[in-house]
C-alpha cells in the first residue's frame, strides 16, 4: 500500500486548493505521519469509520490503507475535493467517498468518526458525535491551544464524554443516543458553538 500513499501525497501537493502544503516532506509529516498517530486508537474501535471534512484525504486515506478490512468513508462538502478523493477510492477497495455535510448525514451510522483540521474542537464534536452509534467514538486531532473544558462541555450536550486526551489526540465516547435537535442545521454550530 505504500505505493498508493506515495502517489496520493504527490497528487495532494500537485493539486491546487487541497492544502497549503507544497513541500513533499511537509506533506508526509502533516498528512501521512500525523494521520497515522491515530492508527492504534482507530484499531481499538469497532465498526465503519468516517473522516469528516476529509479535504485532501487525511486522516482517512492513510488509515484506510493501513486498515484494509475496515470500511472508511471520506465525507467532504466540496464537490471538487470529492472528485480528487474518488481517484483514491478506485485504488483502495475499502474506501468510500460521500459528497455532503455532516449535518445532513444519517445519524448513528459509524463506529468511529475522525476530525483533523475540520473546525474548532467543540464544533467538530457537534458535527461528528451524531454520526457515531452509541458506544462508538470520535477521535479529534487537536492543537496545543485546544481547551479540554470546552470540548467536554460540547460533548456532554451531544451525548458524549471525553474519554482520553493525549499528545493532541482526543477521544470522545458516545454515551447515549443523539439528543433531539442535533445536529443543528448547517452553519449553526460554527456560528453558535456549544462551548
Amino acid at each position: 500500500m505504500t505505493g498508493v500513499l506515495e502517489r496520493w501525497l504527490d497528487a495532494v501537493v500537485a493539486t491546487p486548493g487541497l492544502t497549503g502544503v507544497r513541500d513533499q516532506a511537509d506533506a508526509r509529516r502533516v498528512m501521512l505521519d500525523d494521520a497515522l498517530r491515530g492508527l492504534e486508537l482507530v484499531s481499538a474501535e469497532e465498526g465503519p469509520v468516517v473522516d469528516v471534512g476529509s479535504g485532501g484525504g487525511t486522516p482517512g486515506i492513510p488509515l484506510a490503507a493501513s486498515l484494509p478490512d475496515r470500511v472508511v468513508t471520506l465525507l467532504e462538502a466540496e464537490r471538487r475535493k470529492c472528485d480528487f478523493l474518488e481517484r483514491w477510492a478506485a485504488e483502495l477497495p475499502n474506501l468510500r467517498v460521500v459528497w455532503g455535510r455532516a449535518e445532513e448525514q444519517p445519524l448513528e451510522t459509524f463506529g468511529v468518526a475522525l476530525a483533523k483540521a475540520l473546525a474548532d474542537p467543540p464544533v467538530a464534536v457537534e458535527w461528528c458525535l451524531p454520526l457515531v452509534r452509541e458506544g462508538g467514538a470520535v477521535i479529534l486531532w487537536t492543537g496545543p491551544s485546544a481547551d479540554p473544558e470546552r470540548i467536554a462541555t460540547a460533548a456532554s450536550l451531544v451525548a458524549g464524554r471525553v474519554e482520553s486526551s493525549k499528545d493532541g489526540l482526543v477521544v470522545v465516547r458516545k454515551a447515549g443516543p443523539t439528543p433531539t435537535g442535533f445536529p443543528r442545521r448547517a452553519g449553526v454550530a460554527r456560528k453558535r458553538p456549544l462551548a
